[in-house]
């Protein structure tokens, strides 16, 4: 069972496309391409957020 408490931590990272920020997690979460991942994270640097609502208006 894994610990809940480490997601949260790990969600506070910046996004970086220098590999702060795990490419394949971002695009499993949103269910992107690792193309269309990486794209989206150069695209807003390391504003997680913004990152975030774009994938999410990605799909729509």
């Amino acid at each position: 069972m894994s610990n809940p408490k480490v997601r949260p931590a790990l969600e506070k990272k910046p996004l970086s496309p220098r590999g702060s920020y795990d490419v394949a997690y971002f695009a499993q979460k949103h269910g992107l391409s690792l193309k269309d991942a990486m794209r989206l994270i150069k695209a807003h640097g390391s504003d997680r957020d913004a990152a975030d609502r774009a994938a999410q208006r990605f799909h729509h």
